[in-house]
């Protein structure tokens, strides 16, 4: 795993620099701060219809509270690569967290940030590598076996997932880059009506417009529930999905979320231990950092203080 050879600066003075996890090279936004081995470090994983630029409101305030912050931009999404196996299984991305960890971390644990897909990802990655994460933050997602619940017993959950199961067919190949990924943009409206999404929607069109991405992005869809690769030598730590971190975890929720009902946030509770808080935001859809940035930022940095 090493660096490539150049760092790239990006607009706005962030810096774009690439590590290579497990065959796949990462494309990671990282912190001005970033080679200070003395500050903690905090990994921020995006999740779908996103990109690391998500993070671009938290990311200046965990720095000027003395954090390192690295955002990568998760496995097929541009500018990272996309993996030969086509492997988009949760236990994948939970390596390359621990790979970005072993880059920029060294033998510090370090705190984990999740949104959406990123959440999971972060879950997994606590759980299958507790020496490398001293506490998780996950939003939009709670950790444990609720989601995976509400499927079975909650019918406006279900309904809210209609996408998901589009994503296992072909004609989503098809339907979802039409018009410019204006598929995509039906879902953050949906997701946080009460949100403008147009600065997101064109990182979103550099991640994912390239027909290549945007199968690697429904690919972890597809590895989950439908007939994704899933690589058998990781069926270890896969085991450990719906596990919930050991780890001091703050778990955030809009109250208007779209996607996930705030709802399937508050049955999670009796599933997850004392050292778990799930919150409520109100005001706020699935995309809650972006919809209420000092509100969910304040709260991460208290929880982190």
């Amino acid at each position: 795993m090493v660096d490539a050879p150049n760092t790239e600066r990006l607009d706005g003075g962030g810096q774009l620099r690439r590590i290579e996890a497990h065959g796949v090279e990462l494309a990671c936004i990282v912190s001005s701060n970033i080679d200070d081995r003395e500050l903690p470090l905090a990994v921020c994983v995006h999740g779908f219809p996103d990109s690391a630029h998500t993070w671009r409101l938290l990311a200046p305030r965990l720095e000027a509270a003395g954090h390192r912050v690295v955002a990568p931009f998760t496995r097929g999404y541009a500018p990272s690569g996309i993996p030969a196996d086509g492997s988009y299984q949760l236990a994948a991305s939970a390596l390359d967290m621990s790979a970005v960890h072993e880059r920029f971390g060294g033998d510090r644990r370090a705190t984990i940030i999740g949104h959406d897909w990123g959440a999971p990802i972060s879950y997994l990655a606590a759980s299958s590598d507790p020496e490398r994460w001293a506490t998780v933050i996950g939003m939009a997602v709670p950790p444990g076996p609720a989601l995976g619940a509400s499927w079975l017993t909650n019918p406006e959950q279900m309904r809210r997932a209609w996408y998901i199961w589009f994503f296992q067919t072909e004609l989503a190949n098809v339907v979802v880059p039409a018009d410019d990924l204006a598929f995509l943009q039906r879902l953050w409206r949906e997701w946080s009506p009460a949100y403008d999404p147009s600065r997101d929607l064109d990182d979103v069109r550099a991640a994912l417009g390239d027909v290549t991405n945007l199968e690697a992005a429904l690919g972890y869809y597809r590895a989950v529930l439908g007939n994704g690769y899933v690589d058998p030598a990781l069926d270890g730590i896969e085991a450990k999905a719906m596990d919930v971190p050991s780890q001091p975890l703050l778990c955030l929720h809009g109250a208007d979320d779209g996607a996930i009902g705030a709802e399937v946030a508050e049955a999670a509770r009796p599933t997850v231990g004392d050292n778990v808080t799930i919150e409520i935001v109100d005001d706020a859809g699935h995309f809650l950092h972006l919809e209420r940035p000092d509100l969910v930022n304040d709260r991460i940095l208290e929880f982190l203080a």
